[in-house]
């Protein structure tokens, strides 16, 4: 007689960025036990692989880990979590009154929602027919960025770079497929120091997983 299987239920959330209904169910064991292992790795590259594997597992496949946000996959993954482990989490918060005390806190994570920042877009206007459009930074972009011996610097152009999806010139558009990085190096080296804030301002306001407590 073969041993039983237990079924779990299956529950709703929309993606944060497109609004779009996606189906999850709690993640069993043999996924928590893929992501303590990359834990235990640590390195950056083996938790995204693991988030990846996890968040695609308990959406059927339904979910496109590579592109979607870095604040979309947060939600996502939290939700799974909140589900599979517990809907609440304790946390030790430190004072910022006297720097030294810390506080055993409580945090809900099904109420954990992503902030928009008012204002926010994701087009750049640096010149009056000059026109950048962005796109988030992903989970796996983030970590590939984190390997090697790069210079910070560096990292935060390649970061950058990335998330160029085309730049507008008067009617031309073009693609991030139409340029290479070498010439998508010299563009951003050639912006002034204000134009360059503009698009740092961007990822400044972007949606991001926020909650206040007292």
């Amino acid at each position: 007689m073969s041993l039983p299987v237990i079924n779990a239920p299956t529950y709703e959330l929309a993606i944060p960025s497109t609004k779009e209904k996606i189906k999850y169910r709690p993640f069993l064991v043999k996924e928590e036990k893929i992501l303590l292992l990359a834990m235990e790795d640590g390195e950056e590259k083996a938790i995204s692989f693991a988030l990846k594997r996890i968040i695609e597992y308990r959406t059927d496949g339904k979910v496109w880990f590579d592109k979607l946000a870095l604040f979309d996959l947060e939600f996502i993954f939290l939700r799974i979590r909140a589900k599979s482990v517990g809907e609440n989490v304790k946390v030790n918060l430190l004072c910022e009154d006297d720097g030294e005390t810390y506080v055993p806190v409580e945090i809900p994570l099904e109420e954990i929602k992503v902030t928009h920042t008012k204002g926010h877009k994701k087009t750049v206007k640096l010149t009056k027919d000059i026109t950048i459009t962005m796109r988030y930074p992903q989970l796996e972009m983030l970590a590939m960025q984190t390997q090697g011996n790069t210079p910070d610097v560096e990292k935060v152009f390649d970061i950058l770079g990335e998330c160029i999806e085309n730049i507008t010139e008067g009617e031309t558009v073009h693609e991030r497929i139409d340029f290479n990085d070498e010439e998508l190096k010299t563009f951003l080296e050639s912006l002034n120091t204000k134009q360059f804030q503009n698009i740092q301002n961007f990822f400044e306001t972007m949606p991001k997983l926020q909650h206040t407590i007292e």
